[in-house]
């Protein structure tokens, strides 16, 4: 059996500096693959599902925590768009007391729970890790079919700014689904081809290479997207000096895309009763 995925307490210092040597900031995904290559992690640790309803890796779900011990701690903050910042005490921090920093988020969260008489922990964290929507319609895509999904992505190329884009996988062409053009400041205009890969499991560096071989002398701009992840292999030949470079989209990508353009998504308010309002009716 292979070694574990670190837990979310043990990935600490690998986010700070990361995101430090990112000059400051991060998105999500950059502060993933940083840490899984500041950690030297193995692919089958990178790769390894959080449980098998989802596509989310265990890496992934233990840094959403991580980051979230973080930020109670105040040495992360976060924008809506999903951009990590190291705030000032995580510029100055010269080392990281994991210890200290999982006491004072138990503390908080006691604190919250005695001011606000809830009787679980899970009720008072803002967290990415508890983000049950995620896992709802990672399972909503993959219900589709092939060519549902072909034609999901072909919608969200459009809302992303893509013209003119076509589904046009058929056998035989080598993984190509489609195709679409995006314009620069309505002058240029450059095609882009698209492969759609609907599952569970990772993408090899094999499929990368074929991608990239039927789009040979037809297109040097390429979009991988799939609801799984990819290997380091694979996102190392993407990236390949001298090849065309392939943009890989990856299951939790696909889904920020998605809540930002608030596709499949409809926001519900949540209320809550306050008691005390009605003692000036008794």
């Amino acid at each position: 059996m292979g070694k574990s995925v670190p837990k979310q307490e043990d990935m600490y210092e690998a986010v700070i500096e990361v995101i430090r040597k990112r000059d400051g900031s991060a998105t999500r995904q950059e502060i993933d693959e940083g840490v899984a290559e500041y950690m030297e992690l193995s692919d089958e640790q990178v790769n390894q599902l959080h449980d098998d309803k989802g596509t989310r890796t265990r890496l992934s779900y233990n840094l959403a925590w991580s980051r979230t011990y973080l930020k109670a701690f105040g040495m992360l903050d976060n924008s809506k768009r999903g951009v990590w910042l190291l705030t000032p005490k995580g510029h100055e921090c010269a080392t990281v007391d994991k210890k200290e920093i999982v006491n004072h988020f138990r503390s908080t969260q006691r604190k919250k729970r005695v001011a606000k008489k809830r009787p679980h922990l899970t009720n008072n964290i803002q967290s990415e890790a508890l983000e049950g929507w995620r896992d709802e319609l990672m399972e909503a895509v993959l219900e589709l079919s092939p060519s549902g999904f072909e034609k999901l992505c072909q919608y969200i190329l459009r809302e992303s700014g893509l013209i003119e884009v076509e589904v046009i996988g058929r056998s035989g062409d080598g993984g190509i689904d489609g195709k679409g053009n995006m314009q620069l400041s309505g002058l240029l205009k450059f095609q882009c081809f698209f492969q759609c890969k609907r599952y569970r499991g990772s993408v090899t560096p094999k499929e990368i290479r074929d991608f990239r071989g039927a789009m040979a002398g037809r297109s040097d701009k390429g979009l991988f997207i799939t609801t799984g992840v990819f290997t380091k292999a694979a996102r190392e030949e993407a990236n390949r000096d001298g090849a065309p470079l392939i943009d890989l989209i990856n299951g939790d990508m696909l889904l920020d895309k998605m809540q930002e353009l608030e596709l499949g998504l409809k926001q519900n308010l949540v209320y809550e009763v306050n008691k005390d309002w009605f003692r000036q009716f008794k």
